[in-house]
């Protein structure tokens, strides 16, 4: 087994279900002006970076020059290294790897750091945009492998019956988690 352990059916349920509930404030954040494009990229390269997954970091990679990062940043964040951050948006993309680090359970000093850093609205657009992709990581990486495998170029962590299981079991699971994600948010339900 190469690098990062792959998500299961069950995670990738919890995963799509805690990015549907939190999408919102990633989008909202960005309308408010709390997050900016390349700050937003930069957590999609650090969260991209810790799961590995390939067709993610080449799709964001594209969307961070488009924003104005420089190649050496992107490359550096592809990397792991954050030398090039902001120094404003380092305790964002350090957070972001945490989370990915953590398969999506961060600490609880972690998440009330973040919030004292940033406020609750522009942490909550953090916590957004790291959990939508997240979702992107999931099935990127089961998407990637199986096509990339009829080009010999599957992912060494992968295996043909993971990558069917996981991309047949979204036909299920997105639908499933879409309704218990707005039957939470009709009762309240913690987001956090």
């Amino acid at each position: 087994m190469f690098g990062k352990k792959l998500y299961s059916v069950r995670e990738s349920y919890w995963i799509f279900y805690q990015g549907i509930r939190t999408m919102r404030y990633m989008f909202r954040a960005k309308k408010h002006g709390e997050l900016s494009s390349t700050f937003i990229e930069r957590i999609m390269l650090a969260v991209t970076e810790v799961n590995e997954c390939a067709i993610c970091s080449y799709a964001h990679a594209k969307r961070a020059l488009e924003c104005g990062m420089g190649s050496e940043e992107i490359q550096d964040m592809l990397s792991g290294i954050i030398n090039n951050v902001p120094a404003p948006e380092v305790a964002g993309v350090m957070f972001a790897q945490h989370y990915a680090d953590t398969r999506g359970n961060p600490s609880l000093e972690s998440w009330e750091r973040i919030v004292e850093v940033y406020g609750t609205s522009r942490a909550m657009g953090i916590l957004g945009a790291i959990r939508t992709i997240m979702i992107g990581n999931t099935y990127g990486i089961a998407f990637s492998s199986f096509f990339n495998r009829f080009r010999g170029r599957a992912d060494p962590r992968s295996s043909l019956g993971y990558e069917l299981g996981l991309i047949l079991s979204a036909v299920v699971i997105i639908p499933v988690s879409i309704v218990h994600a707005l039957v939470s948010g009709l009762f309240n339900v913690s987001i956090v």
